[in-house]
């Protein structure tokens, strides 16, 4: 709280008066972590795209839609398979015939009915007559599309009844639901970043998301000289792939002298403290700062440690203003 100190039944207060009440606070040594600011984009960890291996039939069924959480071989989309089985029927009569066929002829040459050539020709062609029949199954197969992971769609550009060519994109899946954090640093920066470092990011809806480092670029943009440190993020809340977020990558902990945040005054682009002299006399001091946490700020330089600053008051200070020292809170 801020006590204006005036006298109203005197006219001009004499310059020795104290202009404000303030409280004081000395600088304290504490461990705080070390933090790099960092922006980039939400992305999918891996975004699988889905497409049909045959062309020309037609899509009886699709059975997600965007944002539908799928599992491992469940069914994502099915073909019209009325042409596809006519064919699978038709190759497994073929392979019928081809098979009796292969007999006589192996009966044949045991009897030495028939030469040997015309034989292994009718045996090849139960060979031929079954490779046929398995591709036409494989073809069956191929028209039931199935999720090759766990994952939750995140885009599908496909409807019942399109004919479609094989390996033109429908669906897509973002595997296991993972996303991760793409962060642009400079050089000096990304050299400090190994996996495993923690990241603290901001969410749309004000909640702190945390993630780790899984692996930092080894190499650097030609024409930015930045890098890239990708961080998972195992519970991304709020976050959705494609949006852009801010966070710190923290590096650990160091012993820095710390003041309260309160007592830090920005003006004209630069922070200041007003550290008490004798006869009670405040001296502005443009200091450097560091990482806030808590309530604190690191003081990187400008500041000794037996000093005392003003803690509550701060901004309505001005250099050599003569303050009146009460406890905290009064």
């Amino acid at each position: 709280m801020l006590l204006l100190s005036a006298c109203a039944g005197d006219e001009a207060a004499p310059v020795s008066t104290p202009a404000l009440s303030v409280s004081i606070a000395m600088p304290q040594r504490q461990s705080l972590p070390e933090r790099i600011p960092a922006s980039g984009s939400i992305a999918a960890w891996e975004e699988v795209v889905f497409g049909v291996e045959i062309s020309g039939q037609r899509v009886a069924s699709v059975k997600v839609e965007v944002g539908d959480v799928v599992r491992k071989g469940q069914p994502l989309l099915q073909l019209d398979t009325r042409t596809l089985a006519m064919e699978l029927r038709q190759a497994e009569a073929n392979l019928a015939v081809a098979a009796a066929n292969a007999r006589r002829g192996e009966r044949l040459l045991r009897g030495k009915l028939v030469a040997a050539s015309d034989a292994e020709q009718l045996i090849a062609g139960e060979v031929t007559a079954r490779a046929q029949a398995e591709n036409a199954r494989l073809r069956l197969d191929f028209a039931t599309l199935r999720a090759p992971h766990d994952g939750i769609v995140s885009a599908r550009s496909v409807q019942p009844g399109q004919v479609v060519a094989a390996g033109a994109e429908l669906l897509r899946l973002i595997r296991d639901q993972r996303l991760e954090w793409r962060a642009e640093l400079p050089e000096a920066q990304l050299i400090r970043v190994t996996p495993g470092v923690e990241v603290r990011l901001q969410g749309p809806d004000g909640k702190p998301v945390a993630g780790t480092v899984r692996k930092v670029s080894p190499s650097l943009d030609s024409r930015s000289r930045t890098g890239t440190v990708y961080a998972d993020l195992p519970a991304p809340g709020a976050l959705r792939a494609g949006m852009y977020a801010e966070g710190d990558l923290l590096l650990g902990a160091r012993d820095v002298l710390t003041v309260p945040a309160a007592a830090v005054v920005e003006r004209d682009g630069y922070r200041y403290l007003f550290v008490l002299g004798e006869g009670d006399v405040v001296a502005q001091r443009r200091v450097d700062t560091g990482a806030r946490e808590g309530g604190v700020v690191e003081v990187r330089s400008g500041l000794e440690a037996g000093e005392r600053v003003v803690a509550e008051g701060a901004g309505f200070l001005g250099d050599g203003d003569r303050v009146r020292v009460v406890p905290a809170g009064n």
